[in-house]
């Protein structure tokens, strides 16, 4: 079975697309565990599937390097947006797509054959510990946690997954391969975590690391940027209402928190189509 695919990636966030309207994929699990790896594969931090949805313009299901599934990806719906108007199946302007996490609006503000600037309607962010979910009696703002006989400044969210916001002074100076996954393997995280690294650069800017789930470290983590965003303006190093942008190391994102609701501003690119025996 041959099966047709697209390369995408916002801010270096790279999946494998696949379209579900008009081929099925079978094991997307397996599918993901063996096409993603960097040197037997297509390369990629994961597999997004693109699907008929009954609530929505869209269903997108998206796979960790690993073969497990997440419930969102704010990089990759993205790219759905794109990947729905590029292969026309729609016309639309202001999209809605389902995940596992509700269904997103995604807004398409400009458009060509190798780029797209897209807006996300992010949700509202979610502290409630069991929701998270963190083992914990009360919220985790700011408080010291010890991993690895270090201790760390760290505030615990949902985006529509779990993430540990951990601000430090040098972002680019830590070994985020020995320290990730003493985060994510944690047992005050049931479900695993995203571990976002943060350094507040000043009131309007800052700069970011992360530690996705199942995947290790990525250039960019969209739904990790809004956590970032909003655990500084909690904590007071950013101001609500105002842009914020997120530098990673594969580029930079737009997060603004209005209203109790999160928008995410960002690139999504095309890298290539192809074809590949499953």
């Amino acid at each position: 079975m041959k099966l047709k695919f697209t390369k995408m990636h916002g801010c270096g966030n790279d999946y494998i697309y696949v379209n579900c309207f008009d081929q099925n994929l079978p094991f997307p699990e397996e599918f993901s565990k063996k096409f993603s790896h960097r040197r037997y594969g297509i390369g990629s931090d994961g597999l997004i599937l693109v699907c008929p949805s009954d609530v929505a313009d869209a269903k997108m299901r998206m796979f960790n390097s690993d073969g497990s599934e997440g419930k969102m990806c704010g990089n990759g719906i993205r790219c759905v947006g794109k990947f729905l108007h590029d292969n026309n199946l729609t016309t639309k302007k202001k999209l809605t797509i389902e995940t596992l996490s509700g269904v997103k609006e995604v807004l398409l503000l400009d458009n060509n054959d190798s780029i797209g600037l897209l807006k996300v309607n992010m949700g509202s962010p979610v502290f409630c510990p069991g929701e998270i979910p963190v083992v914990s009696g009360e919220e985790i703002i700011f408080k010291d946690f010890c991993i690895g006989n270090v201790s760390y400044k760290i505030t615990c969210l949902s985006m529509g997954n779990p993430h540990c916001v951990v601000f430090v002074n040098d972002v680019e100076n830590i070994n985020i391969e020995k320290i990730g996954p003493l985060f994510e393997k944690n047992s005050i995280f049931p479900e695993g975590v995203n571990t976002e690294f943060v350094e507040v650069i000043d009131g309007n800017n800052i700069k970011m690391r992360v530690w996705e789930r199942g995947s290790g470290e990525t250039l960019a983590c969209g739904t990790g940027a809004c956590a970032s965003v909003v655990a500084s303006i909690r904590n007071k190093f950013c101001k609500k209402d105002d842009d914020i942008i997120v530098h990673l190391f594969g580029g930079k994102l737009t997060v603004k928190y209005s209203d109790n609701t999160v928008y995410m501003t960002g690139e999504a690119k095309k890298i290539f189509e192809g074809e590949v025996e499953v």
